[in-house]
């Protein structure tokens, strides 16, 4: 069953950030995720107004995508978002 990974992302240094996105496709992929969104544009529609930036991605089962930011090739890229973006991961199961 698929999974979903949401990242509500505060960034707070964009150089830096942006060597973090450029790491990161590779270590998703190789647990087999892709990115649905990337940072584009966001309307709230409902509720508190969105902040930062938002990216979605699906993996082929909640394991796949627990294991993917759980893994030390993550973690090693992990270290070029540390200090440059605050981030909360969200992982949800589909239906």
């Amino acid at each position: 069953m698929s999974a979903y990974v949401i990242a509500r992302v505060n960034v707070t240094d964009p150089e830096q950030y942006a060597e973090y996105t450029k790491r990161t496709p590779a270590v998703i992929t190789s647990f087999g995720g892709r990115f649905l969104a990337r940072g584009g544009q966001t309307v709230t529609i409902e509720g508190p107004e969105a902040e930062g930036r938002i990216v979605v991605l699906e993996f082929d089962t909640l394991e796949n995508a627990v294991a993917c930011f759980r893994s030390p090739a993550y973690k090693e890229v992990k270290q070029f978002r540390l200090g440059a973006a605050e981030m909360q991961l969200l992982a949800v199961e589909g239906i």
